[in-house]
């Protein structure tokens, strides 16, 4: 079982640059691919980024792709969210997730049996 604390949200211009973290506890966390998902006020949970539990696999999606960049540091048993050139559509509480021995392309699916955190808000003012 593993627990996940996501920080980093806040409040920050249109262009600018955020960077989330979401924090593990727990054994093995390098099994465990990672999603980061946002959800904005009325709309449903949405996919942005994953990574698998080596780190050699990452999947986004279309509309962040090239923009934010998803890595995690095993050792610090933590994955990052940087997020470039952000958008006022990038208002949303965004949740990271994870799953025991998938690959990140699956993580977009949000299949059953994952562990979420709490999420942290991020505000994107235009």
């Amino acid at each position: 079982q593993v627990q996940l604390v996501e920080s980093g949200g806040g409040l920050i211009q249109a262009g600018g640059s955020l960077r989330l973290s979401c924090a593990a506890s727990g054994r093995s966390f390098s099994i465990y691919a990672v999603g980061w998902f946002r959800q904005a006020p009325g709309k449903e949970r949405e996919f942005v980024a994953a990574i698998s539990g080596s780190g050699a696999g990452t999947y986004y999606a279309g509309s962040v792709k090239g923009r934010f960049t998803i890595s995690r540091d095993n050792a610090k048993n933590t994955v990052y969210l940087q997020m470039n050139s952000l958008k006022s559509e990038g208002t949303a509480v965004y949740y990271c997730a994870a799953w025991p021995s998938i690959s990140a392309m699956t993580v977009a699916t949000m299949p059953a049996g994952g562990y979420w955190g709490q999420g942290t808000q991020v505000i994107v003012s235009s």
